[in-house]
């Protein structure tokens, strides 16, 4: 197969599984998606989905948040994990929408990536599923596929996504990262994974791995 055949595989397998793609955050609008997003750094979406019902019961737009304490917030969020960054974080970028944007989330990379506690890859997640505007966020999921799938040299996320960006049409990134993502915790998970279920992989994987998987299998 060539790269392109590989690309197209990769395509008609996920648009197959999942023509329907659920969010995997639940939030109701820009403000609550980019809490949650921040949220679930080092943190499941399942337990983040548990906490921010709790955290939006008090405040769910930035007037009200920047009225609770950052101990307010860290008490509410601890379940999710490095509350103390967390915390500070909710509360600074709730300051800085009030006092630089009306109270708005921007859609823009740059005008996000200046909020505290918001990197590259929760920006592109709210610019592409809040605002539908084309980005790739690459978590450990789509990290991991890319690198199984031969498509990206696994080097780090940032090459990750390049290499993404550059394979995959353009007006595909936002249906297709969630889809990776979906797929990752399905069939082709980083631990109990049987390559069996795992149809892309065992049709396109980069040859070491599976290789290794077999070896592993047999032993």
């Amino acid at each position: 197969m060539t790269k392109q055949e590989k690309v197209n595989f990769v395509i008609n397998t996920l648009y197959k599984l999942y023509p329907e793609i659920p969010i995997p955050l639940d939030h109701k609008d820009p403000y609550t998606l980019l809490i949650a997003v921040l949220l679930s750094a080092q943190c499941t979406d399942v337990r983040v989905n548990k906490i921010t019902p709790i955290l939006f019961a008090k405040a769910d737009n930035p007037y009200d948040m920047a009225k609770l304490s950052v101990d307010d917030i860290k008490e509410i969020i601890k379940p999710c994990g490095l509350s103390p960054m967390k915390s500070k974080g909710i509360y600074g970028l709730s300051k800085i929408l009030i006092e630089k944007h009306n109270g708005i989330v921007p859609q823009s990379f740059e005008d996000l990536e200046e909020l505290p506690a918001v990197g590259h890859k929760t920006a592109s997640v709210v610019m592409s599923q809040a605002f539908g505007i084309p980005a790739f966020p690459v978590d450990t999921h789509i990290h991991r596929l890319m690198y199984r799938w031969n498509l990206t040299n696994g080097k780090n996320v940032a090459q990750t996504e390049k290499d993404a960006k550059r394979l995959f049409p353009k007006e595909l990134w936002n249906d297709l990262h969630l889809q990776i993502i979906w797929y990752g915790r399905e069939y082709s998970p980083a631990r109990g994974w049987d390559l069996e279920k795992d149809i892309i992989t065992k049709t396109i994987g980069r040859q070491t791995i599976l290789d290794n998987y077999y070896k592993l299998k047999k032993s």
